[in-house]
């Protein structure tokens, strides 16, 4: 089984298809206060990955890329919101700090797009992760958290997709 530790689980994808039945997984786990942080190059997975984020989490939006827009809003019939933030266009912390991160995690869960552009802004409190282009269509999704809830997130994922924590 793919877990590296605790705090670490890996997941191979063969396909963007598989890689939308992964985000449907821990979509369907989340709730608001939740931090996803995605990491990876351009074409890694991260929009796709969120695709099914959001379809797990039951919206019935489309998804697509924030960069134009900076943050999108995926709802759902309760009328909760999905915030999906790309940090890659935020100039600096001033300009971050402006997107008030505190009052989108008390309507949902948050979804951002190159966090390590704005990561002094984001709760420590998180799961990360990492996609990484290996092949035309194949990514390695290396999923890391940290702190209470993230860990826990991180373990009822691991039992979705594995069927253990």
């Amino acid at each position: 089984m793919p877990i590296l530790n605790a705090n670490t689980t890996e997941i191979f994808s063969r396909s963007p298809e598989q890689t939308r039945r992964v985000g449907m997984r821990l979509g369907g786990l989340l709730h608001a206060g939740d931090v996803i942080c995605l990491q990876g190059e351009l074409g890694a997975g991260k929009t796709t990955l969120v695709q099914g984020l959001a379809k797990g989490w039951g919206s019935l939006d489309d998804v697509t890329s924030p960069t134009f827009i900076i943050v999108n809003i995926y709802r759902r019939p309760d009328a909760s919101s999905l915030f999906h933030l790309d940090g890659y266009r935020i100039e600096s912390i001033r300009e971050g700090e402006e997107l008030d991160l505190e009052s989108m995690l008390s309507q949902g869960p948050l979804v951002v797009e190159w966090p390590e552009r704005i990561k002094t802004i984001l709760p420590p409190d998180s799961l990360w992760v990492q996609l990484t282009h290996q092949a035309e269509e194949h990514r390695t999704m290396l999923f890391s958290a940290s702190g209470s809830r993230h860990l826990q997130l991180l373990g009822d994922f691991r039992k979705q997709v594995f069927g253990v924590a």
